[in-house]
């Protein structure tokens, strides 16, 4: 069987790799280099995720890849610090003692929220689904503790439709950040950063998939015999895109899954401006919502500067002159001259995750849609959180509804 894959991110990568040893698999990425979301820049003599990103121990699917690609070994367990940017001011939220002196949330909001997060990993989302998260949290802990800790919070993610988010995406966000220990969160990173990964994914599907780089699909044509992708034929199609980047007309009656965009500015700079944290979310009202120090999460020695991202999202397009307002705001705000920035740079991607509103449930892509199949980040393993391990589930889910099918 000849089976065209349309996307080269993880998900792309993990149908191919179940499919090219008994199939004829070509795997169609419009940018010149695999990786998706995941894929990286060079710094110096290493490499850079061009958004950030880290693993948990939970994450089952992926680490079954790292034991199949045999990188497993490189998987490191590191400390994750958190923070939280209020009126100026960094307030680490990481000890018993930090965050009992934390000023803006009472004790009884503490006692609380700690209570909310150790029950969340036995929630059933699934009933959550059609209520918002604002509902939610203000019906556990209160109007103080939703306007003064999570709203903030969710209007840096979603914007406008922060009233809209599903509490079975909080609650689920809750629980799989509650790793932690007296000290930190629990995350996984690999020594050489996920480039590590999508190397040596793309060079085991590469033995037997043919991977066309800088090939954008732009028609998929039904046949009587089965499938024209830029004039090729094949058997059957997976797309990996989100359905409403498909050619026009690839697909009738599917309606648009909600979906927002990331603008995510990568920074080297000569000194520290986090006081430690790892992850500094923003309070204050700033063009990015988070503070991502890289450098203090893996170890500073292993890059030539300290890293840091700046991460926003937005709906549509990006407001005009972001990286130079978030570039801006974020030397004012910090104290860094711009001589201290040795270089920025911006990843902007229009899809960046499904915008995870009520109801979003009954929006999830079945794998077989109008005879093609789809699988990506709007499939099921990715509800309620997004992650890559819900990235190589759906791949590999949707290839084995593929040989299914065919009856091998």
């Amino acid at each position: 069987m000849k089976i065209c894959i349309v996307g080269g991110g993880l998900t792309g990568l993990s149908a191919a790799l179940s499919l090219g040893r008994d199939h004829e698999v070509e795997l169609y990425e419009r940018c010149r280099n695999l990786g998706g979301c995941i894929s990286s820049y060079e710094v110096g003599d290493t490499h850079i995720e061009s958004f950030y990103h880290h693993c948990f121990a939970g994450d089952t699917r992926l680490l079954s890849l790292m034991d199949m690609l045999g990188i497993r070994g490189r998987l490191e367990w590191l400390r994750g610090s958190t923070g939280y940017f209020v009126d100026g001011r960094i307030h680490p939220l990481d000890t018993p003692q930090e965050i009992l002196r934390y000023p803006h949330l009472s004790l009884s909001d503490k006692a609380r929220l700690a209570l909310l997060t150790l029950r969340s990993k036995r929630m059933d989302t699934s009933s959550l689904d059609g209520m918002t998260a604002r509902d939610f949290i203000i019906g556990k802990l209160g109007e103080r503790a939703y306007s003064s800790f999570f709203e903030p919070l969710l209007a840096s993610k979603f914007g406008e439709f922060r009233d809209q988010v599903s509490a079975a995406w909080l609650v689920s966000r809750i629980a799989i950040r509650s790793n932690r220990g007296l000290s930190g969160e629990r995350l996984g990173y690999l020594d050489g950063g996920f480039f590590t990964l999508v190397d040596a994914l793309s060079d085991r599907v590469g033995r037997d998939c043919v991977i066309r780089l800088g090939d954008a699909v732009t028609s998929i044509a039904r046949e009587t015999w089965g499938w024209r992708v830029n004039g090729q034929k094949y058997d059957a199609v997976i797309s990996t895109i989100p359905p409403q980047a498909l050619p026009a007309g690839t697909i009738q009656g599917l309606d648009p899954v909600p979906y927002q965009g990331a603008a995510c500015m990568l920074l080297g700079l000569e000194r520290d401006v986090a006081e430690g944290i790892y992850w500094l979310n923003m309070k204050d009202p700033a063009p990015y919502g988070a503070v991502i120090a890289h450098t203090n999460f893996v170890p500073r020695d292993r890059y030539p500067e300290h890293l840091v991202y700046l991460a926003s999202y937005f709906h549509g397009k990006p407001p005009a002159n972001h990286d130079e307002r978030m570039l801006s705001d974020f030397c004012e705000r910090f104290g860094v001259a711009r001589k201290e920035v040795h270089w920025h740079r911006m990843a902007v991607e229009p899809c960046a995750g499904p915008l995870y509103t009520t109801g979003f449930a009954r929006k999830i892509v079945p794998y077989r849609t109008g005879g093609l199949y789809l699988a990506g980040m709007f499939s099921r393993p990715n509800y309620p959180e997004r992650s890559m391990d819900g990235a190589v589930a759906a791949g590999t889910e949707v290839a084995d509804l593929v040989l299914k099918d065919s009856g091998a």
